[in-house]
């Protein structure tokens, strides 16, 4: 990282969005509660793993939910 908290060329030449400060902001704000709090950057790394775990397990469980079906009374023809 350069001096001064950028990142580079491209943070400088292009804003970004809030959403996405909102998420540097928040990641920044774990992680020095976690190295503040004596995490190692090992133990830092584990945290970082099982968070993407979690993420990818919750993302697999959701494409395995079959899209809702409709009611069985919608599907009736109209008398």
């Amino acid at each position: 990282m350069m001096e001064g908290g950028g990142t580079g060329v491209a943070a400088r030449t292009r804003p970004m969005s809030t959403d996405a400060k909102a998420t540097k902001i928040l990641a920044r704000t774990f992680f020095n509660q976690l190295r503040s709090s004596g995490y190692t950057p090992t133990q830092v790394i584990a945290v970082a793993t099982e968070l993407i775990d979690l993420v990818a397990t919750d993302i697999r469980e959701g494409e395995k939910t079959p899209a809702p079906t409709p009611h069985a009374e919608e599907n009736r023809p109209a008398a």
